[in-house]
């Protein structure tokens, strides 16, 4: 089959090269020049691992292919997916220009039958903007070609995003016409050979069900932090807890774990225009709206643990923060913990050194020199009052305690993910972690 995918982001370069390594001719737009010149070159412009042996496979093998145009792409393909981004608005609704901009341009440009598949997360009832789109551009030119729209909403996890794309629990895919069905059968067809998880739905369905499924994971990790709060405050440890509420058949353990507060491209923006949608037509989600706010509150709990542990006496205090990306495997640093952080620590008067096994240079475009970059975990810790561990990456997992509490100043280890046991204790270090 021969496909594009407008929008080379996360999202649209992932699928892209999954779908090449499966068999499909797949061409890649973009409006960034920049980026698909890099691209032609080799250079991947994400970390995702395992992402760049995919591209350069797909490019050896003849069948991805890098433009800057809509209409040049076209007349070659039978489907054209809209991976383009909806960041949110003022108002926390998803700004949906750059999505009817590629209505626009399908429109203008279309000479045959396509279908037109929105990969991007919309709010509910979007299918039908780009339809009336599409066909407005027809008029202006005056001819009427058939098309059919569809959604396929994706459910890639940075840092696993390869394996979920080849390894889907379920495929998502709303469509209103047996045309639309049939292709998108014969597109997902090669991955699902044993077991064919594609849930065809209404497309209104599928919208919703991208937005449900984010916020009920939001849902459960603000739950968590809650809980593990109140075990602060009454002495209770919420590792126990959720292992004794996570053995539940009804309940499962995923997404279960407290922290420092959720980030990323995906939670943040999507919980918030999930609510707009929801004010929208006159259906406040009250539950959702608590879970953006205890969210907003979690990520400053480290912060407040750190504060008062010295009583307030902080400013001209050096720290480390080990972890700077919003989640490990990823360089994704948009909504992150480490940032609301790092912001309250220097308006404080802290010195911070940062570390992050890979997200260093996206943490220069954030932080600029206002911290100091170190080289690992052991030159972050040199003569610090505090160590902070944000990002549970596994490189932080087993460091040598002995030598840190030689390092620093203060034996002061503030875990924000739960992942230390008494190793840091044993070698002296006082460890503050979130409901423990």
């Amino acid at each position: 089959m021969r496909i594009a995918i407008v929008g080379i982001g996360y999202v649209g370069l992932v699928s892209a090269a999954c779908f090449a390594d499966l068999g499909a001719e797949v061409y890649c737009v973009d409006v960034d020049e920049a980026k698909i010149q890099r691209l032609q070159q080799g250079e991947i412009p994400i970390y995702e691992p395992g992402l760049d042996t995919l591209v350069r496979r797909g490019r050896e093998a003849g069948r991805l292919h890098f433009r800057t145009s809509i209409a040049e792409v076209l007349p070659h393909v039978e489907i054209i997916f809209s991976a383009v981004g909806t960041p949110p608005d003022e108002d926390g609704s998803a700004d949906l220009s750059h999505v009817l901009a590629v209505a626009r341009a399908i429109g203008a440009a279309m000479t045959d039958y396509c279908l037109v598949v929105t990969k991007s997360t919309v709010p509910v009832g979007t299918y039908r903007r780009v339809r009336e789109v599409i066909e407005e551009e027809q008029r202006k030119r005056g001819v009427e070609i058939p098309f059919d729209v569809a959604s396929n909403p994706e459910f890639l996890k940075e840092g696993s995003a390869i394996d979920d794309f080849m390894r889907p629990d379920r495929v998502v895919v709303g469509v209103d016409s047996d045309r639309a069905r049939d292709l998108m059968t014969r597109l997902y067809k090669p991955i699902l050979l044993n077991n064919f998880r594609v849930l065809f739905m209404d497309i209104t369905s599928a919208e919703m069900t991208k937005y449900a499924a984010n916020a009920m994971l939001a849902t459960r990790i603000s739950f968590m932090n809650e809980v593990a709060n109140l075990c602060d405050a009454v002495g209770a440890n919420v590792s126990m807890v959720r292992k004794g509420i996570g053995s539940d058949a009804r309940i499962g353990s995923k997404f279960l774990y407290a922290g420092c507060g959720y980030g990323g491209s995906c939670f943040p923006k999507d919980v918030q225009a999930f609510i707009r949608t929801a004010h929208e037509h006159g259906c406040p989600m009250r539950v959702l709206e608590a879970v953006e706010a205890v969210n907003e509150a979690q990520k400053h709990i480290l912060f407040d643990k750190f504060e008062r542990f010295f009583s307030g006496d902080i400013r001209g205090r050096r720290v480390a923060v080990w972890g700077l990306a919003f989640k490990p495997e990823t360089d994704d640093m948009r909504q992150a913990p480490s940032l609301i952080l790092i912001r309250a620590l220097l308006e404080a008067g802290c010195q911070v050194a940062v570390y992050d096994p890979v997200a260093m240079t996206e943490a220069k475009r954030h932080l600029g020199e206002s911290v100091r970059y170190a080289r690992d975990i052991y030159d972050s810790a040199l003569d610090v009052d505090a160590i902070f561990h944000v990002t549970e990456w596994k490189a932080f997992r087993m460091p040598a305690w002995e030598v840190l509490a030689r390092s620093v100043r203060t034996p002061l280890l503030i875990d924000g993910r739960n992942v230390f046991d008494t190793a840091p204790v044993e070698a002296g270090f006082t460890l503050l972690q979130i409901g423990q």
